[in-house]
């Protein structure tokens, strides 16, 4: 018995460290993990591309002209349409014909289809020229709808040393009644940049967006009431 005893004392031994590694384990792997996690975390917020965005956001204000006539019906606006490309929080720049690139550290806040909605909806209602206008799905049952499709919102050098922000949209005003489409129209609208600084090409996106919305506008009361004016 007495020569056994020594014998079981390096297993039970070994039995314990096996415990204490076991029980280690998971404080370990914590550890770990937490390490790794930090790491991620200063990763994220280190001086990346994502970390230096700036976020540009056209917002034009366009006055009514007194030219703009005041129509009794009401307008609905169908969300626009564009390619992916087209409408992303990305800005897009065309060095040359034929290449699209985005411009590095810059960012739209919204998308270039809901910019346009947007400014075409407050233009309207702030020209108190037309009884309601909102957006399809609102609730309100428009005499017209709007549908937009955004061809281009882009900085183009078109071979200038600097770029302009080019916007076009092709516009169709549907008179819901017999399905006829009451009108269609292509806008384009360049406007050249002050330099070639991002924020320079975003205060020309500003400007364009604002000739846009202000000739679509005058547009839809225009040929509106003349369509709203023959007989059907």
């Amino acid at each position: 018995m007495k020569t056994g005893t020594p014998a079981m004392r390096p297993l039970e031994t070994g039995n314990r460290r096996s415990r204490v590694a076991r029980d280690r384990a998971p404080a370990v792997a914590a550890a770990a993990l937490a390490c790794l996690l930090l790491g991620g975390c200063a990763l994220l917020g280190g001086g990346g591309d994502r970390g230096n965005t700036t976020i540009y956001a056209p917002d034009p204000r366009v006055s009514a002209d007194p030219a703009w006539p005041t129509v009794a019906w009401q307008l609905s606006v169908s969300p626009a349409s564009a390619a992916r490309m087209i409408d992303s929080l990305r800005i897009a720049v065309r060095p040359t014909p034929g290449e699209l690139q985005v411009y590095k550290g810059a960012r739209w806040s919204k998308p270039p289809t809901q910019m346009l909605e947007d400014a075409i909806l407050r233009a309207l209602e702030d020209s108190g020229r037309i009884a309601a206008v909102a957006r399809q799905g609102s609730g309100i049952d428009g005499d017209y709808r709007l549908v937009m499709d955004l061809r281009r919102f882009e900085a183009d050098y078109a071979g200038a040393a600097v770029p302009s922000a080019t916007i076009e949209v092709n516009a169709k005003l549907l008179h819901p009644v017999d399905q006829q489409v009451a009108a269609t129209r292509t806008f384009l609208v360049a406007r050249p940049a002050s330099g070639t600084a991002v924020s320079e090409v975003a205060a020309a996106f500003d400007a364009a967006l604002g000739e846009t919305t202000r000739q679509m506008a005058a547009w839809i009361l225009v040929t509106g009431e003349q369509h709203q004016q023959q007989p059907h």
